[in-house]
């Protein structure tokens, strides 16, 4: 059983347009929900083997404030075919991986997250908002095995839920 961890990556700042897509920071509400989310998938057990991100400042800059945060020992990869806003492209990226442990988190982008969680289940409508995450879990022996409608949706979990709420992780 594969355990797969889709998380996208927080609140970034728009305010200098002349930042490039890939460089954009988090904004301060950004670094908070990473942070959060990080405490929560410590505080539930759920703690990936293997983090994977796309290349942009963005993402790789949520899931190591989530790592830290969460004090996660787990290894952390940028891998440039994450970089994409293409669900197709996010499913050819992880059948193609080799030697990745059972348990995976991989941070990204929308519609890329959502349109690969969607398939994975069977066609349904899910929505990622920032810094949200997702753990599907898929009935195959090897990331190359993974095919759409192979998934179960174990749960999701908007930011908002923790960081509106006056729930602490100890």
């Amino acid at each position: 059983m594969l355990r797969l961890i889709l998380f996208r990556h927080a609140k970034s700042d728009w305010s200098d347009t002349s930042v490039p897509d890939q460089e954009r920071p988090l904004t301060h509400r950004g670094i908070r929900a990473a942070r959060t989310m990080g405490e929560f998938l410590t505080a539930i057990g759920q703690v990936p083997e293997l983090a994977l991100t796309s290349s942009a400042r963005r993402a790789h800059d949520t899931v190591d404030l989530a790592r830290r945060q969460g004090r996660w020992t787990c290894k952390q990869r940028v891998k440039a075919t994450l970089y994409t806003f293409q669900p197709d492209d996010l499913l050819q990226a992880l059948q193609a991986l080799r030697d990745v442990p059972q348990r995976l988190l991989i941070t990204g982008h929308e519609p890329a997250l959502s349109g690969l969680a969607s398939r994975l289940v069977g066609d349904a409508r899910l929505r990622f908002p920032t810094a949200c995450m997702a753990r599907i879990d898929i009935d195959v022996g090897d990331w190359s095995d993974v095919i759409p409608g192979a998934g179960e949706l174990r749960w999701l979990m908007p930011p908002k839920l923790l960081t509106r709420s006056d729930i602490h992780f100890s």
